[in-house]
């Protein structure tokens, strides 16, 4: 069996080396070509060229590499056509991805097209599901609720299971230990994540800041974790040491990969409540049944344009899947110092509260059930069978 797959983003890097895996448990000889990471790497990829060309978000950032994005894109879509596989796999990052699968089925219009990761069409942009469908024959969603969206654009769609559910989470005695290592013991503490970009961050950080002034106001006794994203640690070691309450900012940089991820794990599981951008993160704390709070904001232009085109009532992802609005969430005009901080010591209060929709999102997202990997996998096999 051969497999040209495309992975553009550390994220679908980790989606595209537990396919490979489930691919190569269920299928015997595989053989892979294509983009990818280290982790997909490790599975036997050999990557045609370094997928971090691939990893740019904006305008201001795509501009100046257009010219050599269009000519990856040209590159890939060529070698897709030459190698003629079973299956073209493409993986999220869908400003390349999906550019590689029109032309390629332009070009070679036999070679069938999965795509992991759908569209977020139930939120905004619905068209995007028809456009896709062009180029697309089959889809691999992560969540429960995306496959009729597919299906009536006209493509396949099975749901796989959401990553989140395979990822390692911290024990109680793993939980403790952080607790105890960072001198918290038993005083209340909550986790701040404000984000994993740049912009987001610099936007968020003195909201979050003025939240947690007023937060320590009401409750001198509670303490501050910050938990940092790799791109933007130098960015919150800057910024969190001015912030009141003596905060703990766990740098990724100070340790080694898995021993920074293991503490970022037990920090989840030991806080008593989060204040978080949105994102998937909010996946993360459900897993370790942590409730939380979210809050966003963007520039006003960009929040003009996204209120218009926002097709549901809230945008955190444990919401959306257990079909609630059990998770606080201030958005836009809403993002305030105020607002924030009294929600999160009423969630801190009252945690209980959100504790049975968090464990049916796990459960709808397929905990308990097969490795997100190996169904996905099936499903590619069932697609081509």
């Amino acid at each position: 069996m051969r497999v040209f797959i495309v992975a553009g983003e550390p994220s679908g890097d980790k989606l595209g080396a537990a396919l490979m895996t489930g691919l190569q448990t269920l299928a015997g000889d595989v053989q892979f070509e294509g983009i990818g990471g280290p982790l997909m790497q490790d599975c036997g990829l050999v990557s045609r060229f370094d997928m971090s060309e691939l990893s740019v978000m904006g305008i201001a950032e795509v501009l100046p590499r257009y010219r050599a994005l269009m000519r990856r894109i040209n590159e890939t879509a060529a070698a897709v056509i030459d190698t003629a596989p079973d299956v073209l796999i493409t993986i999220d990052s869908p400003d390349f991805c999906l550019r590689v699968a029109r032309r390629v089925r332009a070009g070679a219009p036999g070679i069938r097209t999965v795509h992991y990761v759908a569209p977020t069409v139930w939120a905004w942009r619905p068209g995007r599901a028809a456009k896709m469908a062009e180029m697309i024959d089959h889809v691999l969603a992560l969540f429960p609720f995306e496959p009729p969206l597919m299906q009536a654009a006209g493509m396949d769609c099975d749901f796989v299971g959401h990553p989140v559910v395979a990822e390692p989470v911290a024990t109680a005695e793993e939980a403790a230990a952080f607790r105890t290592r960072s001198g918290i013991g038993r005083a209340p503490f909550v986790l701040v994540l404000p984000g994993s970009r740049r912009g987001e961050v610099t936007r968020l950080a003195p909201i979050f800041r003025s939240a947690v002034q007023q937060m320590i106001k009401e409750r001198p006794d509670l303490r501050i974790v910050v938990p940092a994203a790799a791109p933007v640690a130098g960015l919150l070691q800057d910024i969190v040491p001015h912030w009141p309450g003596d905060p703990i900012l766990l740098d990724p940089r100070a340790a080694p990969p898995e021993t920074a991820l293991s503490q970022k794990r037990a920090a989840f599981a030991a806080a008593d409540v989060a204040l978080a951008a949105s994102g998937t993160v909010s996946l993360e704390l459900a897993a370790v049944a942590t409730p939380m709070v979210i809050a966003y904001d963007m520039n006003w232009f960009s929040r003009q344009i996204i209120a218009r085109m926002l097709k549901v009532d809230t945008v955190t992802l444990v919401n959306l899947v257990s079909d609630t609005r059990v998770v606080p969430e201030f958005l836009g005009p809403r993002c305030k110092p105020d607002l924030i901080s009294a929600a999160v010591l009423q969630v801190l209060d009252h945690p209980d509260a959100q504790q049975q929709e968090m464990e049916v999102t796990m459960q709808r997202l397929g905990r308990d059930d097969l490795d997100p990997g190996l169904r996905a996998a099936q499903s590619v096999l069932d697609f081509l069978a």
